[in-house]
Order: C-alpha cells, then sequence, then structure tokens
C-alpha cells in the first residue's frame, strides 16, 4: 500500500508540474507588438464653478483587484496597455485640469486635493462579439481649507464591435479603451456631485 501510495501522490504531483508548465507558456507575453498607447481623445470641458478653483491630484490608488492590470485582452497573444492604468488616468486627468486652467501647481496652492481609486480600467464583459471598455473612478476631493473630505465616483463605458484581424483588435480596443476614459473624466468633472462638493465648501457656515 505504500508503495502504490506513493507512486500516486508522485503521479499527482507531476500532474500539477505538468499543468503549471501548460499555464505557463499559455500565458501572454508582453512585446511592442502587442502592447498599445492609450489617452485621452482630448480635453474635457468641465462645468462652471461657483467660484475660481485650483484642483491638485495628490494620488492614483489600483483598487481593481487585477493581478495583470496591464493585460487588457488575453487571447491571440494579449494585448497590453503601454503603463499602469493609475499612470494613464492620472495623465488624462492632469491633461485635462491643465489644459482648462484647474490645475493646481502644487497641493500647498490648491483648493482642492484629489485622491483618484481606480476601481475598473479596460475592457470588461461584454455583450456578444461586443468590446466592453469600462472605466470605473471614485475620487475623493478634499477641501485643503478645512480638510472634509467627498467622495465622487465616475463610470465611463464604450462599446464596439469584435474585428477578426489582430491589428484591427488592437485598434478597437485602444478606441473603445480610450472612449470609456473619456467618458468617465467627462462625468466626474461635470457631475453633479463634485458640484455639489465645491459648492458645498464655497457656502458660508450657519450664523
Amino acid at each position: 500500500m505504500n508503495g502504490i501510495g506513493g507512486r500516486q501522490v508522485l503521479w499527482a504531483a507531476m500532474a500539477l508540474v505538468a499543468l503549471a508548465s501548460f499555464a505557463a507558456a499559455d500565458e501572454p507575453k508582453q512585446t511592442p507588438e502587442n502592447t498599445i498607447k492609450v489617452g485621452p481623445i482630448g480635453p474635457v470641458k468641465p462645468q462652471t464653478f461657483p467660484r475660481p478653483v485650483k484642483f491638485f491630484i495628490e494620488e492614483a490608488i489600483d483598487r481593481s483587484g487585477n493581478p495583470q492590470p496591464m493585460l487588457v485582452y488575453k487571447p491571440r497573444g494579449g494585448i497590453f496597455l503601454d503603463r499602469q492604468p493609475t499612470e494613464i488616468v492620472r495623465e488624462a486627468l492632469e491633461d485635462t485640469l491643465r489644459a482648462t486652467g484647474l490645475l493646481a501647481e502644487d497641493s500647498a496652492s490648491a483648493d482642492y486635493l484629489l485622491t483618484v481609486y481606480v476601481f475598473s480600467f479596460g475592457l470588461a464583459a461584454g455583450a456578444g462579439n461586443d468590446f466592453y471598455g469600462k472605466t470605473d473612478l471614485n475620487v475623493v476631493v478634499k477641501d485643503a481649507r478645512t480638510g472634509a473630505s467627498q467622495e465622487v465616483t465616475a463610470l465611463g463605458t464604450s462599446i464596439q464591435g469584435l474585428a477578426v484581424r489582430k491589428k484591427n483588435i488592437m485598434k478597437n480596443v485602444k478606441e473603445n479603451i480610450e472612449q470609456s476614459l473619456q467618458d468617465g473624466l467627462r462625468n466626474f468633472l461635470r457631475g453633479t456631485k463634485l458640484r455639489d462638493a465645491v459648492a458645498g465648501a464655497a457656502a458660508p457656515a450657519p450664523g
């Protein structure tokens, strides 16, 4: 029995090693040919605030729980982002704030300090053969003067059809993610939650 039991343990161990080797061989590897550069389509025009304000992004934090956040499409050798989603989101938001005169030079000169939590960025489960892009953000808006904070959620989505050729798939994935990023930035900067956060801070304290 001991001999039979020992052989069974050995066979099981060998099977696990073989499965692990097969999984590792099947895992996509990032190369220049399967990497896309994603950025905002263009600056988003923010809403008009009740007073002139400046924002400064203190930090962008990954909350997706995704062990491979740069791998956005796994089949056919994979499609990768050229940098972390947190970097892409932060740069896109900074570019928009800078282009519209709302970006502070540093935290000391800002009216509001932003901490951006990225819960989803890239492709999510779609319908049928469609690509479903999703940007899900939670931004903590902190009043630099009082220290009071409010959370502002922003969701951006985009759907495009699935291509057949790898080159077209990469193009569609890139455009889809960029559109969802643009939509997420627009929903943050033009949303009522951000307006209420700024308006509430601007309101005089009750006498």
